[in-house]
């Protein structure tokens, strides 16, 4: 049997300040000393210690004292200082690139997206247009004195933890070892399947503050995301962490089989989700376009709109992926015991009517629907999530490694 490593004063200060900027950033209100010692377990000695650590660091700052009762002195809170501590985001996607910086005040600092049809772009290409879009921000961010933490790159695909991406079937990519790309090795990004960055954004404190009031989640609920685009993904979350499976590819929603005589998916196999439920599939059923043209942005507001008409190509086809999503929906909630499920991407522009329909079809077919109060909700917190959530993936970097970056 190995040894256990011995833990060290480095490590307990790295937990503990780790621990603090966690309760920080899950509150839904700042704290102050005592408060984030009551909240964290940790001695006001301690607390004390951690808090100067952080207010010299120029990671928080204190802000106007507050009486907490009609006794007693006012307390001063600390809440998140903006400015210095960065993460980048990058993305690739069908239908463009672009990239994300977030300051962990929860500030967006810079973002520029470019639209574009990559689909069967040459990655070389689409690198080298991301790394010219990004370099001039990070002169930018170098000229401000930001640190930055962190980057994180989401792929519509499956990523390996040594930064390889094994397939893309809508990019029409295969086996790359993202570090051979400049602007992935000069910047450290890690690479991520979209749909589990995308989730990331969901969770409340994950990385950044944010106003609770945003989203009906809370830091550690569990939920499944349905990421709806030209293809279709999905990421479990389980106590708000992303369940990535021992390869990291879990939450392939997108090509679970919901007919094995089904059309004859991009991925080689037949009947998949993504060739009913996806966008550009949806907009060819409902006969707007065909071919790759159907996976133009532009025709998903004319399915949405043929839609509300009641135009009859539209809803048949709507409705036939709400079967097939419900289908591969229930499968998931049955296997892993969630009760929330929360669209994202496309379908989640077709408001509160589109959720309504799909819970419908859930709840009766579920084996535990006594039990449990299903909720499906849309992605409402940010506009193109899997970006933010690759920004926040790089900022996490600081949160969980607080010592590699600060003088302690």
């Amino acid at each position: 049997m190995p040894r256990a490593r011995s833990i060290n004063q480095d490590d307990l200060r790295n937990h503990n300040l780790s621990v603090v900027l966690t309760a920080l950033l899950q509150s839904t209100s700042p704290l102050s000393r005592a408060q984030l010692a009551k909240e964290t377990g940790l001695t006001k000695a301690t607390m004390s210690l951690l808090s100067e650590i952080l207010l010299g660091n120029g990671v928080v700052e204190q802000l106007a004292p507050q009486q907490e009762s009609s006794n007693g002195r006012p307390s001063t809170p600390l809440g998140f200082r903006s400015g210095k501590w960065a993460g980048i985001g990058m993305q690739i996607n069908t239908d463009g690139y672009g990239y994300m910086v977030l300051d962990i005040a929860g500030k967006t600092v810079a973002h520029e997206w470019v639209g574009c049809d990559l689909t069967n772009v040459d990655p070389n290409d689409a690198f080298s247009r991301l790394d010219a879009l990004v370099a001039p921000v990070e002169a930018r961010l170098k000229r401000r004195r930001f640190r930055v933490v962190g980057t994180g790159l989401a792929l519509p695909g499956l990523v390996t933890a040594d930064r390889s991406l094994i397939m893309a079937p809508n990019l029409g990519w295969s086996n790359l070892e993202l570090d051979r790309f400049d602007v992935v090795r000069r910047l450290g990004a890690v690479g991520e399947n979209e749909a589990n960055l995308a989730a990331i954004a969901q969770v409340p404190g994950y990385a950044v503050r944010r106003n609770r009031a945003e989203t009906p989640l809370d830091p550690n609920d569990s939920f499944l995301y349905i990421s709806t685009d030209v293809g279709v993904g999905g990421a479990i979350v389980r106590s708000g962490s992303v369940v990535r499976g021992d390869h990291g590819f879990g939450g392939e929603l997108g090509h679970v089989s919901v007919d094995m005589n089904g059309p004859q998916c991009r991925c080689g196999r037949r009947g998949c989700l993504e060739m009913y439920a996806g966008r550009r599939e949806l907009v060819r059923a409902a006969g707007i376009a065909e071919g790759d043209e159907a996976a133009r942005p532009e025709y998903a507001d004319e399915l949405y709109r043929r839609w509300r008409e009641g135009d009859g190509k539209a809803v048949r086809a709507i409705e036939q992926a709400l079967d097939a999503m419900s289908s591969v929906a229930v499968s998931v909630i049955n296997m892993v015991d969630v009760s929330t499920i929360v669209l994202g991407g496309f379908w989640s522009t077709f408001e509160e009517d589109l959720t309504a329909r799909l819970r419908m079809r859930i709840v009766p077919q579920i084996l535990a629907r006594y039990a449990l109060n299903i909720r499906v909700i849309g992605c409402r917190t940010v506009s193109r999530p899997a970006l933010y959530g690759a920004a926040c993936h790089g900022l996490r970097q600081f949160v969980e490694h607080p010592v590699r970056y600060l003088d302690v």
